[in-house]
């Protein structure tokens, strides 16, 4: 069973995909695609809540932008992916393999929640460079979602199935 579950910032949409994967088979893994020091406080304090919210059983994998697909390939049991915002941005030039990391996750034995941002419902970006973000993020969320046998949408802290 792969879910993915899209909302903006600050929606909830993180605490959804904790919730989802906690009702799913152990052993559960939790993939964080920050994988680096927060460079400022508002980020570590984001990285200190996410750390603090996540059960003590649960593994732990931080991945780069090349590593996600093989990352997500040697995890057993269910896990959960947070998220493909933060994956897209590592890649250079944003372009991001969602095909592959759907191919991946179809091919596992165990469920996947992918967590992402919905980035075509804000601001339109004043820069190139955010409207290239943004595009290839929604090209990955689409590619995922072809993929997902559910997907969520969260809003305010409520959930939406799609």
């Amino acid at each position: 069973m792969i879910t993915l579950v899209l909302g903006g910032a600050r929606s909830g949409k993180s605490e959804v995909g904790e919730r989802v994967v906690s009702g799913l088979p152990a052993p559960r893994t939790f993939v964080a695609t920050w994988a680096w020091d927060p460079a400022d406080e508002d980020m570590a304090e984001r990285v200190a809540q996410h750390r603090e919210r996540r059960p003590g059983d649960w593994g732990l994998i931080e991945v780069d932008d090349a590593d996600l697909a093989a990352a997500v390939a040697s995890v057993e049991g269910s896990l959960l992916i947070d998220g493909l915002g933060t994956w897209v941005a590592q890649v250079g030039g944003f372009r991001a393999d969602g095909i592959e990391l759907a191919g991946v996750l179809r091919r596992r034995d165990g469920s996947a929640v992918v967590v992402s941002d919905e980035v075509g419902l804000g601001v339109h970006p004043e820069t190139h460079a955010g409207r290239h973000f943004r595009d290839e993020l929604g090209r990955v969320n689409r590619e995922v979602a072809d993929a997902a046998d559910e997907v969520l949408l969260v809003i305010a802290g409520r959930t939406l199935r799609l």
